[in-house]
């Protein structure tokens, strides 16, 4: 669920203009899951623009308060959620941890780097959400140290129902700055696709997992 959609608006445009997402339906990208996709998004490219990343700083520093109250800590989703969510954090002048997706291997062999004591309240920030899998590890990870996690807030979710369903099943709030029926229909009003391309990327979207696969029907 989207926090406001004048923000899911405004936020859409300004990661369309940056390149932060790139639509492609004609020539689709191939992601480390092997899937076929005609969009690709790599929102660490905010942190290279400072009014942009001040402005998703801001939305989410209000939306979270707003949305779960203010929690005791807020931690990031390593790596890429790592420093927007250090932003956020200074923001609301709250103390900050990051999860790492496993484990380190040497050391304190710790996966929630930082200062956190059982019971506290936590806000997780994402920059992106596909399936959900990797972010929900964060959750379980916060939630083995003895963390109470609010809920999750991310920049941009691709929306699957997996995702909500995955979600659903952990128990977890997600609200995102952006999503990508908002980001569809920015993109056809501001010309950044045709409408041709917008039924592909639509159709894409139903069926991620299977589309441009030879003999899927896609």
């Amino acid at each position: 669920m989207i926090f406001n959609k004048d923000t899911a608006e405004k936020t859409a445009e300004l990661l369309l203009q940056i390149n932060a997402i790139k639509l492609n339906p004609r020539n689709p990208f191939t992601w480390a899951s092997g899937w076929q996709s005609p969009i690709y998004c790599d929102n660490r490219i905010i942190l290279s623009f400072p009014t942009i990343r001040n402005y998703v700083r801001d939305e989410f520093s209000k939306s979270i308060e707003k949305q779960f109250g203010k929690p005791d800590v807020i931690a990031g989703v390593a790596t890429g959620a790592i420093g927007i969510g250090m932003l956020v954090a200074e923001s609301l002048g709250l103390p900050f941890v990051y999860v790492r997706p496993e484990p380190k291997k040497h050391g304190r062999q710790n996966q929630v780097e930082g200062f956190l004591q059982s019971g506290q309240n936590v806000v997780i920030v994402e920059d992106l959400i596909s399936t959900g899998n990797s972010s929900l590890l964060a959750v379980e990870a916060l939630r083995a140290a003895g963390a109470n996690v609010k809920g999750m807030a991310a920049i941009f979710t691709y929306g699957f129902d997996v995702a909500e369903e995955n979600f659903k099943n952990a128990n977890v709030s997600l609200f995102t700055l952006s999503n990508y029926q908002n980001l569809l229909n920015l993109a056809v009003a501001k010309r950044y696709i045709t409408e041709h391309e917008e039924e592909t990327l639509r159709e894409w979207n139903l069926s991620p997992s299977t589309w441009g696969v030879v003999g899927s029907g896609q």
